[in-house]
């Protein structure tokens, strides 16, 4: 006769099946993936050579795109914004590193979660995070602008922790830390780190946290998108460089 398998066999057997596929002791759900190990697990998605990668909407815009020494220049050439949007177009969570310069006045920024829209006001809705000349305002340089087509867009100013509840009421706090405005190197380069995860959104210049928020509405989160560049204003100019991304683990859906 075989024995029978003790208790304490047949409850550790079920934990190694069941564990896995149930949300952790916090109610979060499992990683869809695992942490990258070895380095600092960010890749390079501009060559320095070439627009590899990216594209140009609208399309019309392209000539204001270049690369000239290592660097993206974006040179305003019509009266509408234009953005140099990098090919995936599903990216979830991730942390987005990059240097960009203003030479002189203009207004720029960087979507996340960038999603064409079927109707609204706008042709495509992303999370924004606000870039500017020195003197432009604290509602742009540093700020998180919200592109929607149907939802209320509230203010996110530079030194803002905004959280957005279920029914798109916003909450508005100082943000402990955040960098001032001699802090930023007018003309010069400025380094940029933008953090998606889940609902929650980071954005940092210059090594000190700028703005952030939290998006917690019932309905029009944007949990998947891309990444894009922009020139706001024409005539302008902005420069962008060292761009690396990495993407971090997501819950799983």
């Amino acid at each position: 006769m075989q024995p029978r398998p003790s208790l304490v066999a047949v409850f550790l057997f079920v934990l190694a099946v069941v564990l896995p596929f149930a949300p952790d002791v916090f109610g979060q759900q499992p990683s869809k993936c695992a942490e990258p190990s070895g380095g600092d697990g960010f890749v390079s998605i501009f060559d320095g050579k070439t627009l590899d990668g990216w594209h140009v909407v609208p399309k019309e815009s392209a000539p204001s795109w270049t690369v000239v020494d290592g660097a993206i220049v974006g040179q305003g050439k019509i009266k509408w914004p234009s953005y140099l949007v990098w090919k995936d177009e599903n990216l979830t969570d991730f942390e987005l590193k990059l240097s960009y310069r203003l030479p002189g006045k203009g207004n720029t920024g960087i979507d996340t979660r960038r999603q064409r829209a079927l109707s609204g006001r706008r042709a495509y809705q992303a999370y924004h995070a606000d870039l500017g000349h020195i003197g432009i305002g604290a509602n742009i340089l540093g700020a998180w602008d919200f592109h929607f087509t149907k939802r209320k867009e509230h203010a996110c100013l530079r030194g803002t922790r905004l959280v957005i509840d279920e029914n798109e009421n916003p909450h508005s706090a100082p943000l402990p830390g955040a960098i001032t405005l001699d802090e930023i190197r007018p003309r010069q380069w400025n380094d940029v780190r933008i953090v998606a995860r889940g609902n929650h959104f980071q954005f940092f210049l210059n090594g000190k946290p700028s703005s952030e928020f939290t998006d917690n509405a019932k309905q029009g989160q944007l949990k998947k998108g891309a990444i894009a560049l922009q020139i706001h204003d024409n005539h302008m100019r902005v420069e962008f460089k060292d761009v690396r991304l990495k993407r971090l683990c997501a819950p799983a859906q």
